[in-house]
């Protein structure tokens, strides 16, 4: 594997002493850019760059040389796992993904291929893993990412987004043994995936529970944990970043998963978390998205606020997704904020 010139992020994921937080952000390749935005128009969708591994590499790379943040992560999408299992998906301009047939009943289930079966249909992800760390030369590292059990299945039962995911939660209820059948066979190709990715060079993965906010306690802990704990266990060879978006009542849970870093949206407090999850954990986020909308001194003010009371343990980011409209101005504030802090001499 390459000698990394920027390490911080590496340093600050293995709980070595830093002298700043690194800092990037979720969604940082993409329509925030207008390079990016360069290259779409080239193209007749959103998943022909997603398999298109020279151009994923460039859109992966943009962010490194435009915004200076300290880790590049993986143009793709989370969707890729259920296509390569058996169940293709369409991404709607304006409306989001929609699957044209969705999983139903036990036969559907059995259909899916799973594991090493499904992943190895992924080749051009593993390409541009390739093309990437060729691209930035050992500058920073390189995040993969998978989605979580839970937010794969909730998109195959329900065939889109959706507020309430009512119909995957109606599977739960209804189908318990079955639902357990799906996420097993997505646990096991989201394994598959991930080590492989990691074999390919990347240097930490993230697991993205998007929809996580939609399950109760007892239903997360039942039907997410078990296979969250799993991906933990199994994934070997780099380090693992949970972001469960909205279980704010299983953190405890999550950080006894084995996850090096838990991801936080902007509804926690530094102080809760780190009341939850104890302190050998790093913790990831969470500023709000929508702060980016505020003028640049103000981002500023906020950013350092964050990182103040977050403290050491802290890798900088926003609670969610950078929104495909925020200012550029004030992503520039963000991360430079970030840049030039420093910690307190202890």
């Amino acid at each position: 594997m390459q000698n990394i010139q920027n390490d911080l992020f590496l340093r600050t994921v293995r709980g070595e002493m830093v002298e700043r937080p690194p800092v990037w952000l979720m969604r940082q390749a993409g329509r925030i850019l207008p390079e990016y935005n360069a290259i779409r128009k080239q193209l007749k969708g959103f998943k022909d760059l997603v398999s298109n591994p020279e151009l994923s590499a460039e859109v992966t790379i943009q962010p490194v040389d435009i915004l200076g943040v300290d880790v590049a992560i993986l143009f793709s999408d989370i969707l890729v796992i259920p296509e390569a299992m058996g169940l293709d998906y369409e991404m709607i301009e304006q409306k989001g993904p929609l699957f044209p047939r969705t999983i139903k009943n036990e036969q559907d289930i059995d259909q899916l291929l799973s594991g090493a079966d499904a992943a190895q249909n992924l080749q051009y992800v593993y390409d541009s893993i390739d093309k990437t760390l060729v691209g930035l030369g050992g500058r920073v590292p390189l995040i993969g990412f998978a989605g979580a059990p839970w937010t794969l299945f909730a998109y195959m039962i329900e065939g889109s987004g959706s507020k309430t995911f009512s119909k995957a939660k109606k599977f739960l209820y209804q189908e318990p043994e079955l639902s357990h059948r799906l996420l097993t066979k997505i646990t096991n190709t989201v394994i598959a995936y991930l080590n492989l990715k990691i074999s390919h060079g990347v240097h930490l993965v993230q697991v993205f529970d998007s929809w996580a906010s939609s399950l109760s306690r007892e239903q997360y802990l039942e039907f997410e944990m078990p296979y969250l704990n799993r991906i933990c266990s199994e994934v070997k060879g780099a380090p693992i970043t949970l972001f469960a978006k909205g279980a704010w009542n299983c953190m405890e849970e999550l950080a006894e998963t084995g996850a090096s870093a838990l991801g936080l949206d902007w509804n926690m407090s530094a102080a809760w978390a780190r009341s939850q999850v104890g302190e050998k954990i790093i913790l990831q986020g969470n500023m709000d998205p929508c702060q980016l909308y505020s003028s640049p001194n103000e981002v500023e003010a906020a950013t350092v606020s964050m990182l103040q009371d977050f403290g050491r343990g802290h890798i900088a980011n926003l609670g969610h997704g950078v929104y495909p409209d925020t200012p550029i101005d004030a992503v520039h504030a963000f991360v430079q904020t970030v840049k030039n802090y420093r910690y307190p001499q202890d």
